[in-house]
């Protein structure tokens, strides 16, 4: 009767802890899609501050472009090395640059650059507003009527939807370039490297855009992730510490689990070859 009761009290807590989690992401879900409608119905209504949203494209894209860069660049290299160590085995070393090519657009292009970013300019966000939070900066722009979606959150969300695009264009750049350099290192001819590319990639450019589609979805997540714990932060110093990494580690899941959705979404039953 004891490890019944036992077992009945370890299931009782197990399911109070799934559905409390449960509930925890739908309202956690709601409030950001909340957050997300009511920037949107601002700027559609009184536009956005456009020297604001410069700055915050500048420190979300350009200053996080090295990262990015140097992350996919090397990743797409040690692809290409463990590509070509496995290939050579059976004689198709020449398709070693559509295999990169397809992983660098698909996936780790947009994946790694999505996670470059959530960790240098989502900790950034989280850190500036939730200063700001902690200093009643957001209370006294309230009393002077100014939302904090206006304020705050337009240029950051607009900024993150730009920018996401238009670095992941640059990563995927570097990305073919490093696998390309490791191919020429180990015997492969670029030009048989650009010939695999333009053979594997989809003739209408599909497998690029849709790639760049993915990219939308993880800046909406950094966006409003960094934007959500910077205004739920309390506690002063220590609590725009914890709220910024908080919004760091969000962000990072919700992009993988939007990567398998949309991945699924947009490119079930193509493969790679």
């Amino acid at each position: 009767e004891e490890v019944v009761e036992a077992f009945d009290e370890v299931r009782q807590f197990s399911f109070q802890v799934v559905s409390g989690t449960f509930v925890a992401l739908i309202a956690y879900f709601g409030e950001m899609t909340m957050m997300f409608v009511d920037t949107f119905r601002t700027v559609l209504k009184r536009g956005t501050n456009w020297g604001d949203l410069v700055r915050q494209m500048t420190v979300i894209g350009v200053e996080s472009l090295p990262i990015a860069l140097l992350t996919v660049g090397f990743s797409s290299a040690v692809l290409a090395l463990y590509t070509i160590t496995s290939l050579v085995k059976y004689g198709a070393a020449d398709i070693v640059g559509g295999i990169v090519a397809i992983a660098v657009v698909r996936e780790t292009g947009p994946l790694l650059t999505g996670i470059s970013i959530a960790a240098r300019a989502g900790s950034a966000i989280t850190a500036e507003i939730g200063s700001m939070k902690v200093s009643e900066q957001i209370d006294a722009l309230r009393s002077m009527a100014i939302s904090p979606a206006e304020y705050l959150v337009a240029p950051r969300l607009l900024a993150c939807l730009i920018m996401f695009p238009v670095m992941t264009v640059f990563s995927n750049v570097a990305g073919i370039a490093g696998g390309a350099i490791v191919a020429s290192a180990n015997g492969i001819a670029f030009p048989a490297f650009k010939v695999a590319i333009s053979q594997f990639l989809d003739e209408d450019g599909s497998d690029i855009w849709k790639g760049l589609l993915k990219t939308l979805f993880f800046g909406g997540i950094v966006a409003l992730v960094g934007c959500r714990e910077g205004l739920d932060t309390e506690g002063g110093a220590t609590g725009v510490g914890r709220a910024t990494t908080r919004s760091v580690v969000i962000a990072i899941v919700l992009i993988f689990v939007a990567d398998f959705i949309l991945t699924f979404l947009l490119f079930a039953g193509k493969g790679i070859l």
